[in-house]
């Protein structure tokens, strides 16, 4: 399907002057035509756009919506092919893979996290502040906190962060041809691979243990094993550094909700959730094809049809959130967001980035009251171009 030149292409990138605001085309959209079709790949496909939050959510909790990027209508990141995540998956291939790892996101073993959350976080602060100012903060805290945490839930050792760390740049950034991403993929899977075989003969208390466990019953293999383990690496790292950044940047540029922040556990819970809503670094949207002719808002979206849902624009529609391009960290319905998608594929480490922005967030500020950044905002490099919204660096005083 070609599309008309009145199609707007689908564009990633957020406005100059207001980096944590969705484009304003798509606000536009979301109040004239809240379901549009753009254009992707240049012209090659004209997927539909869904804007508003009552009608994201009903796209996501719809099965009659797949994940799965093989269709030939799916409007995945290029043309060239699909990325190999579990969640590109429909049931029961992602029904029992995901299974296969609940257990390791329940809110009680999280729970367990949390002093070794603290003590990262505490260490690493430590470290920031005997640096000479301005430092990075991206490179010296947001990125290092939340992969040390992963590698420890995970059984990954530190010392090869920078592997996975720059393979995940590869996967995550749209740029990156097929090739380039494929290689990125393989070479993560590997060395996971390696770990798991690692794991069969010296155990140990994490999740790539259990997993090569399941893999010795017969439940899954030693490549399922590997595919799971890398995909919560990139995923676990990856996501939480980047909202970390933001959301020190989105409090630092509104002074005044930062006692919020610093308040008790209830109050900084929902504080998190509101910081959640407002940033929703989710960029590039969630991808999905009709596989079979549904109506949403009066509108026919036909079998084979692909619909992509920016659940960033969602999180700011006005029909849902009273005034939603303002932080407003006491919001009531703040957790009825959809940073974390919804239906049967919403993220499933959702506990562990809550339990880290819960514990990080407020101790930045306590320990670092006189934090700034070093930089005019016009300066800040963000990341337009992948899956993770973010900033490549974030120069700060304190």
């Amino acid at each position: 399907m070609t599309s008309s030149p009145a199609v707007p292409a689908f564009t990633l990138v957020r406005p100059q002057g207001a980096p944590l605001d969705p484009s304003p085309l798509y606000t536009e959209l979301r109040a004239t035509q809240p379901i549009s079709r753009v254009s992707l790949w240049e012209g090659q496909l004209s997927p539909w756009l869904v804007t508003r939050w009552e009608d994201a959510r009903a796209v996501l909790g719809n099965p009659a919506f797949s994940t799965d990027p093989t269709h030939p209508g799916s409007p995945k990141d290029t043309p060239q092919g699909p990325r190999g995540f579990f969640v590109n998956h429909d049931d029961p291939v992602h029904g029992m893979m995901r299974r296969t790892l609940t257990r390791e996101f329940m809110v009680k073993r999280i729970n367990e996290l949390r002093p070794a959350i603290a003590r990262l976080t505490d260490e690493l602060l430590t470290d920031l502040t005997e640096l000479s100012e301005p430092a990075d903060f991206v490179e010296h805290f947001a990125l290092p906190l939340p992969s040390l945490v992963i590698c420890e839930l995970l059984g990954v050792p530190y010392e090869d962060h920078g592997f996975f760390q720059e393979h995940s740049k590869v996967i995550v950034d749209f740029n990156a041809t097929a090739q380039e991403s494929a290689q990125a993929w393989a070479s993560l899977s590997e060395y996971l691979l390696g770990l798991v075989e690692t794991k069969h003969a010296k155990p140990g208390n994490d999740v790539i243990t259990r997993l090569a466990a399941q893999a010795d019953e017969g439940g899954i293999t030693d490549q399922d094993a590997a595919d799971l383990g890398a995909f919560l690496l990139l995923a676990g790292h990856e996501t939480t550094a980047n909202m970390i950044a933001l959301s020190t940047i989105t409090l630092l540029s509104h002074p005044d909700q930062i006692p919020h922040i610093l308040g008790g556990e209830e109050q900084v819970a929902g504080a998190v959730e509101e910081l959640l809503r407002y940033v929703s670094i989710v960029h590039g949207g969630l991808r999905r094809t009709a596989v079979e002719d549904v109506t949403i808002d009066g509108v026919t979206i036909r079998a084979g049809e692909g619909v992509i849902v920016p659940i960033h624009v969602a999180n700011r529609d006005p029909e849902f959130f009273t005034a939603p391009d303002d932080l407003d960290l006491e919001r009531a319905n703040a957790r009825q967001h959809l940073a974390f998608g919804y239906g049967i594929h919403q993220c499933l480490g959702q506990p562990l980035a809550r339990a880290e922005l819960q514990i990080v967030l407020p101790e930045i500020f306590r320990r670092l009251p006189e934090l700034k950044i070093a930089v005019p905002m016009d300066e800040i490099a963000f990341k337009q171009d992948t899956v993770v919204y973010g900033v490549v660096e974030l120069p700060v005083t304190w």
